[in-house]
């Protein structure tokens, strides 16, 4: 069994060809009938036999030349049918329609510019509340800092580190202060002993003392 593949109604034609007009440029639409068989097409039917479906009119027709920069055509074909007052508004409206996209072209490259500068700008709001930030934690932390040395130092001066004697490093053991003053037993007259020397202590970290 063979399947046909499918058609595009005559009707459904019809309205894509028209569609193009509107679309592509200004072109004549006709329906022939040649032999039976029903085509469009943009130039007239063989021999005449056929149906005027859409007619281009001048404004169609000049537009399409301007469209595809074929002004000189396009001028032609207004003197040729004497439309040059249509002509010139159709020039007007090409221009007019080109100073509108270069306005609208030059309103999106401002407004692109704006919106760059506007997000450099809160980088640097960004940065500088960053900054600020870290400097205000750097001072919180200095100024507890410098609160732990005052309170260590109060703590110093208020319990200062003990101290100790040394013993005299010329006493004998066995030997009283009064004997070892007289002499040594010998006949022989001994220094006085030494003053005792005062070590003083050195407090640590972590509350420890070395003497």
């Amino acid at each position: 069994m063979k399947v046909r593949p499918n058609r595009i109604p005559l009707s459904c034609l019809a309205l894509l060809l028209l569609a193009a007009a509107g679309t592509a440029g200004a072109q004549n639409i006709y329906k022939c009938t040649v032999g039976g068989q029903v085509s469009y097409t943009d130039h007239p039917c063989p021999q005449g036999h056929g149906e005027l479906l859409h007619q281009a009119d001048d404004t169609e027709v000049i537009d399409r030349y301007l469209r595809l920069g074929q002004d000189g055509l396009a001028k032609s074909y207004a003197d040729s049918h004497h439309l040059e007052a249509l002509y010139q508004q159709r020039i007007e409206a090409r221009q007019q329609a080109q100073d509108e996209k270069e306005q609208r072209q030059a309103d999106e490259a401002y407004a692109a510019q704006q919106r760059a500068e506007q997000e450099r700008q809160q980088a640097l709001v960004d940065e500088a509340a960053e900054r600020n930030r870290l400097q205000g934690e750097n001072e919180v932390l200095r100024q507890q800092n410098d609160a732990y040395q005052d309170q260590l130092q109060q703590q110093q001066a208020y319990n200062p580190p003990p101290a100790y004697w040394a013993p005299y490093p010329n006493r004998r053991p066995g030997r009283d202060h009064d004997h070892d003053h007289h002499g040594d037993g010998d006949g022989h007259q001994r220094p006085p002993p030494k003053e005792p020397v005062f070590h003083p202590c050195k407090q640590l970290a972590g509350g420890r003392v070395q003497c």
